[in-house]
C-alpha cells in the first residue's frame, strides 16, 4: 500500500513515526523548498499554490490519503489542484481528512456526539466544514472512503502546558463554567491507523474521556512540575488575542463513544492527566 501525505505537520509526522510500516512508498508534502528526502518518506513540496510534478506521479500510485492541510477562503487547496485526478484515479481506495471538532460551534457545555449539527461560528471553522463537505462529495463521486476526524485540542512532546510553565508563556484564564476537549497526538495517530484499515468511511470525534476547565489542566501540570501555578486571569478582562477569545466562546463536551467502539481505537491517553504524566516522565522531571 501507497501513502500521500499532504501537509507533513505535527499531527501527520507523529502517525508516520508510529504507524508507518504498512506502507510500501510514503511521500509528503511540505511548504517550503524541497528538503532531503533520504529515509523511508520522500518529501516533496506543495505550497497550497503549486507543486512539483512529482506530488501529482506519487497520487496516481497512491492507495491512500492522509490530508493535514487546512482551508483557506477560497476553499481546499488539495481539491483544488488535485481533486479531479483523484475522482478519476483508480487506485486511490481510502482518504483520511484531518478536521476540527470547532465545526461544532458553541452547546454551552452539553455534551454532543457525531449526530448533532455542525453549527461552525468563526470562519476558520465554516471553512473546515465546507472542505469536509467536499472531501465527502468527493468520496460519494468516486466511491472513495473517507474519513472525517474531528480533533480536539492537541498536544504532545514539545507541545503542552509542561513546556508552556517551563518556558513562562502559560496563563491560568479562567472562565466560569468553561471546559475543552483535549487529544494527546499518539492518539490521533491511533485514529489515522484505524481509519487506514478501515474499508468504509465515517465521521469521527477524536477526544479524550473528560472535557476540563483549562485552568484545572495548568494546575494538574504544575503540581507535577513541582511548581505554583500561574495566578488565575478572569477571561472577561484579560487581554486575549482575537483568535484565543474565540476559542473560549465556544464551550461543549464532545463524546468519543463512536471512536471506541465503533471505529476500536484504545486511547493511550484517555484524560489529561495520563497525557500529562507520560510528558512529565519523558522529560525526567
Amino acid at each position: 500500500m501507497n501513502l500521500v501525505v499532504f501537509g507533513c505537520g505535527y499531527s501527520a509526522s507523529h502517525f508516520l513515526a508510529r504507524h508507518a510500516q504498512p506502507f510500501a512508498h510514503i511521500a509528503a508534502t511540505t511548504r517550503g523548498s524541497r528538503p532531503n528526502s533520504g529515509g523511508l518518506v520522500q518529501r516533496l513540496v506543495f505550497d497550497g499554490r503549486s507543486a512539483e510534478p512529482a506530488v501529482l506521479a506519487a497520487l496516481a500510485d497512491a492507495d491512500a490519503l492522509l490530508v493535514s492541510v487546512p482551508p483557506d477562503a477560497t476553499g481546499d487547496p488539495v481539491l483544488a489542484h488535485f481533486g479531479a485526478a483523484l475522482r478519476v484515479s483508480p487506485k486511490t481506495s481510502r482518504i483520511v481528512y484531518l478536521s476540527t471538532i470547532g465545526v461544532y460551534g458553541d452547546h454551552g457545555g452539553a455534551w454532543i456526539n457525531e449526530a448533532t449539527p455542525a453549527s461552525p461560528q468563526s470562519a476558520r471553522s465554516i471553512m473546515r466544514l465546507q472542505a469536509e463537505r467536499d472531501w465527502q462529495a468527493l468520496g460519494e463521486a468516486s466511491g472513495k472512503a473517507v474519513h472525517i476526524l474531528r480533533l480536539a485540542g492537541i498536544y504532545g512532546p514539545g507541545q503542552n502546558a509542561l513546556v508552556n510553565l517551563r518556558n513562562g508563556t502559560a496563563r491560568r484564564i479562567v472562565k466560569p463554567g468553561q471546559v475543552f476537549n483535549r487529544i494527546h497526538v499518539e492518539d490521533i495517530a491511533r485514529a489515522i491507523a484505524a481509519c487506514f484499515a478501515r474499508e468504509t468511511g465515517g465521521v469521527w470525534n477524536v477526544t479524550d474521556n473528560e472535557p476540563a476547565p483549562p485552568q484545572d489542566v495548568l494546575a494538574y501540570a504544575a503540581q507535577l512540575l513541582g511548581m505554583e501555578p500561574p495566578p488565575e486571569l478572569d477571561f472577561a478582562t484579560t487581554d486575549l488575542s482575537p483568535m484565543a477569545r474565540s476559542f473560549y466562546g465556544e464551550n461543549k463536551r464532545v463524546a468519543n463513544r463512536r471512536l471506541v467502539e465503533t471505529l476500536g481505537v484504545t486511547l493511550a491517553f484517555p484524560t489529561y492527566r495520563e497525557g500529562m504524566q507520560a510528558l512529565a516522565q519523558a522529560m525526567k522531571i
